[in-house]
């Protein structure tokens, strides 16, 4: 989804070498993991709970899935709660949590969530995945779905992942950009065939992706020269290409070059350019932060020029400006905006009053969102239990989530 938009992106979070630096620098090894949700003042002095969060390590990156959430964590551990009805949390049963769990003994990179399924990049550059599987999704050569992590080929050299509802994407290390899954609308960006791809096939012969970010059934992404390409189905103009339909492969969305992040939710795509922040495609709920219908082209959203990465799935859009406040718009059933409201908001609409959110967070119909101290925060819905408070209480409001080791 919007797991590794780069600007998921994802997101999120994936320097190799700031993870290997914070890993090293850690004490390894936890007898386990209790999560306490904050939501009061905090009480004088410092708690043995309190202790335990600033010793633990600080999470480094979040995605939201479909209904689960997964973080990576300071010394590179993956955890994941909500929702494992496909076995999309990795940790070998489909049995729902809503405490965290955590997927094997690995170290990660970064991690992005689908509807149902979940895939990520270890910090050996191998890329894995698990979950639900019934269009190929996770890429392993069949359509098994898998309550563990499997490998997705033999290559050693991916840098970031993106996973829709029914396809995934990746790029490598060598710039080249890697679908699979369903293709029904042609969202892997190879043409109209396959309609299923259950391992990676090349997106064309362009060797200078930097991002990819994977929508209900279309799929965007950036090169390193600062163009934008979107392909796949376009419901409601999500392609940004002035026209509604299909397209079988990636075309250029626009002639700007300043594109440093984009993000694809259900329907509608967000990006961010020079610091300014654009949406298209469908508006129902607000989505794209501006009044009126669907746009098929690119629409700025007010005139804010200090925009610095935009996260959207589902039918809800948030956003990071420089001065570390977050923002949200759009659909708000379940509080996913963050305002303690239920009500869908058609501009941006700022999340608290917090300067410290770093840009590391993710967005569904449950948003979380990390902070400059590494504290990980979530709302909206928790059917599930994604929000990872230990209930399945809908959140209006974003609520700290502290991983105690």
């Amino acid at each position: 989804m919007s797991g590794y938009q780069d600007g998921r992106l994802r997101t999120r979070w994936r320097r190799a070498t700031r993870l290997l630096a914070a890993a090293a620098a850690m004490v390894t090894g936890s007898a386990g993991l209790a999560v306490v949700l904050t939501t009061g003042p905090a009480a004088a002095g410092i708690s043995p709970a309190q202790r335990a969060a600033l010793a633990a390590p600080a999470v480094t990156g979040v995605t939201a899935g479909g209904a689960h959430t997964c973080a990576v964590l300071a010394d590179g551990g993956l955890w994941c709660w909500g929702s494992n009805y496909s076995g999309q949390l990795g940790d070998g049963t489909t049995t729902n949590r809503s405490t965290p769990a955590r997927v094997g003994t690995a170290t990660w990179l970064g991690v992005d969530a689908g509807s149902g399924h979940t895939c990520g990049v270890r910090t050996d550059g191998t890329l894995w995945c698990w979950g639900s599987n019934y269009r190929g999704q996770l890429g392993d050569g069949t359509t098994t779905s898998r309550s563990t992590p499997v490998r997705v080929g033999t290559a050693t050299t991916w840098a970031r992942v993106s996973a829709g509802p029914a396809h995934t994407c990746a790029v490598r290390t060598d710039g080249t950009l890697w679908c699979w899954g369903f293709n029904r609308t042609s969202q892997l960006g190879v043409g109209v065939s396959p309609y299923v791809a259950t391992t990676p096939l090349q997106v064309g012969t362009a060797t200078n992706w930097a991002s990819v970010t994977t929508g209900f059934a279309h799929t965007c992404g950036v090169r390193t020269d600062g163009t934008l390409w979107c392909w796949g189905y376009s419901s409601d103009g999500q392609l940004g290409l002035g026209a509604l339909g299909s397209q079988t492969t990636p075309a250029q969305v626009g002639t700007a070059t300043t594109w440093t992040g984009v993000t694809a939710g259900y329907a509608h795509t967000c990006g961010v350019r020079s610091g300014t922040l654009w949406c298209w495609g469908e508006n129902g709920y607000g989505q794209l932060g501006v009044s009126g219908s669907f746009q098929t082209t690119p629409v700025q959203v007010d005139a804010t020029t200090t925009w610095s990465r935009v996260g959207a799935s589902g039918d809800t859009s948030c956003a990071v400006r420089t001065d570390g406040s977050l923002w949200c718009w759009g659909k708000n059933t379940t509080g996913q905006v963050g305002d303690g409201t239920t009500t869908h908001r058609f501009t941006p609409t700022r999340v608290g009053t917090a300067t410290v959110w770093t840009g590391g967070f993710d967005v569904t119909d449950h948003n979380c969102a990390v902070r400059t101290d590494g504290s990980l925060w979530c709302w909206g819905d928790n059917s599930g239990g994604q929000v990872g408070d230990g209930t399945t209480t809908q959140r209006s409001t974003p609520a700290q989530v502290t991983l105690l080791g």
